[in-house]
């Protein structure tokens, strides 16, 4: 007689749940169909969807293949002879794939949120680290500008990644994992015998194109699918002004943080002036204000074009004395839009650490090919697009239907004025009914406090009510 503990129990129920979860989300979205829309499909044998969905609930099982394999606890069905086939070939286009479930769940989500929220495409770049591999395709010396103790070079890719976030759930887009331009950099080279016309060729070249290049085609390949966003946010890394005039010129407004450097110039007027000289020139704000000031530039290029943009100066919060500028190339925004639409990049950072900490980023498949790579990289981007939008759905009130939605725009359009008032109201019934308070005792205690509120509150309570009437009369 098999005896099952308490313990084995709960796992077989938690696995049984995450196989039902995600089998669930395979269905809602499709994945099988987009996978053949992909190329990725078998005319016999194991359908590559089957593959693709045990290979993303791995790592919610707590479990490895090598481990199933070795306990004979693999109920997959097929080997790892079938997994390294999928995760090897060179004919799958895993960015199609992985744009066409992204638009997906995008729309879906944008349909939770009103017009007027601002969207951004959020660009942003990781070490994907392989410092004891030695034969992996492409494999070179990057630098890790986020590395303790300033940047080193470090063994591994560049993963740049392009996400879509509206400031509460993130979900990625593209990517490409770059090795270096510059041959002796690079441990080895692309495998010989590959047919040029394939898609994993065409992705080995990108790898070794300039990251500015790879970016700027990801932005067109977004603006193709029509991915509902306006602005494209980035840090200073990527602000320079001949690449943010080639992005406005793919049709998106720009967000930026900028580099304090005396080789970059802008155009104040007819004089070519650096950060800190425009800093110096204009007038900052009194007190502690948090915008110092905001300043209309021009960006200009080689060609000598040029595009109006404006730079906002803010106060570093590490250092005080110190000040961050960003730049904008949307003029209709203002300085709080700026620096909010800035903030929401701070969510692509938290995808890496999710990808890296959880879900076996770079950690869960050694491969030795480019294509293994990107497959698996496309895998872990799958999961947290599962969990992003399972969140959404589990605590957004406005995905239980139609009639919560319109509920909560209806309370979302009632000024605070109004709900204070009625809050007042509904103090001076129970301080009535309860405390048995007579009506000059009620109307004193409430006019003490009014008068306690900023007079601004105050013009407006007194709006709220007729003038023939006492807002608090009981």
């Amino acid at each position: 007689m098999t005896i099952i503990t308490e313990n084995n129990l709960d796992d077989y129920v938690v696995s049984k749940n995450i196989s039902k979860n995600i089998s669930s989300f395979f269905k809602e979205y499709k994945i099988g169909s987009l996978l053949k829309k992909s190329n990725a499909y078998k005319s016999k044998g194991v359908h590559a969807a089957t593959v693709f969905a045990y290979l993303t609930q791995l790592v919610f099982t707590k479990k490895s293949m090598y481990m199933n394999i070795l306990n004979g606890t693999n109920q997959a069905g097929f080997g790892k002879d079938t997994v390294y086939r999928l995760l090897n070939a060179t004919f799958i286009n895993w960015s199609a794939f992985l744009l066409r479930l992204a638009s997906s769940a995008i729309t879906g989500i944008a349909a939770l949120t009103s017009e007027s929220r601002l969207n951004a495409l959020i660009i942003d770049d990781t070490m994907y680290a392989r410092p004891r591999s030695k034969k992996v395709e492409l494999l070179a010396n990057v630098y890790d500008h986020s590395a303790k103790g300033g940047g080193r070079y470090k063994r591994g890719f560049r993963l740049l990644t392009l996400a879509w976030s509206d400031g509460v759930s993130l979900i990625p887009m593209l990517f490409r994992h770059l090795s270096s331009s510059e041959k002796k950099n690079r441990y080895n080279e692309i495998k010989a015998g590959m047919d040029k016309r394939s898609v994993g060729y065409k992705a080995r070249q990108q790898a070794l194109s300039s990251a500015t290049e790879v970016m700027l085609e990801m932005l067109r390949q977004s603006k193709k699918a029509f991915i509902p966003a306006k602005h494209v946010v980035f840090d200073s890394w990527f602000s320079f002004p001949k690449t943010v005039m080639q992005i406005h010129g793919i049709g998106y407004e720009v967000v930026g943080r900028l580099k304090d450097t005396s080789k970059i110039k802008y155009l104040a007027g007819d004089a070519k002036l650096t950060l800190k000289q425009i800093y110096a020139a204009n007038k900052k704000r009194r007190g502690r204000a948090k915008h110092l000031l905001s300043a209309e530039v021009s960006l200009y290029n080689d060609k000598k074009e040029t595009l109006p943009a404006r730079i906002v100066f803010v106060r570093d919060r590490c250092n005080r004395s110190k000040w961050i500028a960003f730049v904008s190339t949307d003029l209709t925004l203002s300085e709080e839009d700026i620096v909010a639409l800035y903030g929401k990049r701070w969510d692509i950072e938290v995808f890496f650490k999710i990808g890296k900490s959880y879900l076996n980023l770079a950690r869960e498949f050694q491969g030795l090919s480019y294509d293994s790579i990107t497959a698996h990289t496309t895998v872990v981007m799958t999961r947290y697009i599962i969990l992003a939008v399972r969140k959404r759905q589990n605590e957004d009130p406005r995905s239980l239907g139609e009639l919560c939605c319109l509920l909560y725009d209806e309370m979302a359009d009632i000024r605070f004025v109004d709900a204070l008032a009625v809050i007042l109201c509904l103090l001076k019934d129970t301080l009535h009914e309860c405390l048995f308070m007579t009506d000059s005792q009620i109307n004193e205690l409430i006019d003490g406090f009014i008068l306690k509120l900023s007079a601004r509150l105050q013009m407006s309570l007194e709006e709220f009510c007729c003038p023939s009437d006492s807002l608090f009369a009981v």
